[in-house]
């Protein structure tokens, strides 16, 4: 009875370790650290994810091939904000081109970044 008892309790401990870890607060990525995406900022936190998985593509020195879709200088991006199709392609959600383009899907951190920026009017701050 004993051993059923502690075996239960390891199951229940692990059970409130995992949903604590999953909380919406703060996500584990990769090296062990925290992805805080709350107040994100279009230049600081927006711009380096775009400028290292879209500009190469969607930058303005590489339109060929692109469907002419330009991401890169906030004027440009802002379209594709305001349509949804930027969260939309890069969260790879029904309906949308998933993006990157023959690539997986961006790390969940980086896209809730960006839904972060959007969700909080997309300034271009």
């Amino acid at each position: 009875m004993t051993k059923g008892i502690c075996t239960a309790a390891g199951l229940l401990l692990a059970i409130l370790a995992l949903s604590y870890s999953c909380t919406k607060g703060s996500q584990d990525v990769l090296g062990g650290g925290t992805c805080d995406t709350v107040g994100m900022k279009y230049a600081t936190d927006v711009v380096p994810i775009l400028t290292n998985n879209c500009y190469g593509c969607h930058g303005t020195g590489n339109t060929a091939g692109s469907g002419g879709i330009l991401l890169e200088g906030y004027a440009n991006l802002r379209p594709y904000v305001v349509d949804g199709k930027l969260v939309g392609n890069i969260s790879h959600a029904p309906g949308y081109n998933p993006m990157p383009y023959g690539l997986p899907k961006l790390p969940d951190c980086e896209i809730n970044t960006i839904i972060d920026w959007v969700n909080n009017g997309y300034l271009n701050n």
